[in-house]
């Protein structure tokens, strides 16, 4: 929790945008930004940019270079701030010109017109049975074994994985997410707003101390969020297809 960045007006949050070829729209989103139809003054991916991009399996990258390409080509004149998910890590070599921020480094923490913002994809404080599962899958040994494995057996490892992830439903409404939330932060952060992506909720929980923000997926409705410190709320939310 020891870094900070700086949180501009105008920037664009994004949150699981969960690109697959099958799913352009992020990629045409981030082609407005590059023609200049769209003028953020910074980028925040808020994790599960894609769908699946792991740093040291190669066959990842190959299905998602077009929104690679473009990240790094947009990050050359804006800058770019990329919180990894539990569906695209150890990225620092695929973006160089992006400020990535691993698991171990979030939340992170934001300082701007008076207002402290913790910023986090969302799955930082799993259980401890979570925390060995992420530990494993950005093991570089573990990585290396998955892409000798997926080679060997025709990609067969990431096309089960690739058929098991377009079932999942990305919109789904959690239960309780309120009494879920609050059970969760128990911890006593000092901070105005808490932002996270992962649970695709896009609801606001007023805790005691802080102003928790789930954000909407982009993967669901195409929604992203700007900055504006000058407005009652801190975001405001923009859908790109509407």
């Amino acid at each position: 929790m020891s870094h900070k960045v700086e949180l501009k007006e105008g920037a664009f949050i994004i949150s699981d945008a969960h690109y697959s070829p099958s799913r352009p729209e992020l990629l045409n989103f981030l082609k407005d930004i590059k023609n200049k139809r769209f003028l953020p003054s910074q980028i925040i991916f808020m994790g599960d940019i894609f769908d699946a991009l792991f740093g040291g399996i190669k066959r990842t990258y190959t299905k998602n270079q077009k929104l690679i390409d473009i990240i790094n080509e947009i990050s050359l004149n804006i800058e770019v701030i990329y919180l990894e998910g539990n569906h695209d890590f150890n990225l620092k070599s695929i973006f160089p010109n992006s400020k990535v921020f691993n698991i171990s480094s979030q939340p992170i923490l934001c300082e701007q017109k008076n207002k402290k913002i913790y910023l986090a994809h969302g799955d930082f404080n799993g259980d401890f049975g979570y925390k060995i599962y992420t530990a494993l899958i950005r093991n570089s040994v573990v990585l290396f074994i998955l892409n000798i494995l997926n080679a060997v057996f025709g990609n067969f490892v990431l096309n089960y994985l690739d058929n098991h992830l377009s079932k999942k439903d990305d919109c789904a409404n959690i239960d309780n997410f309120k009494q879920i939330i609050e059970k969760r932060f128990n911890e006593n952060y000092d901070c105005d707003y808490f932002i996270e992506g992962h649970h695709h909720q896009n609801k606001i929980v007023k805790l005691n101390n802080f102003n928790y923000i789930n954000l909407a997926a982009f993967a669901c409705n195409q929604r992203y969020f700007i900055v504006e410190f000058a407005k009652e709320e801190l975001l405001v939310s923009k859908n790109y297809l509407i």
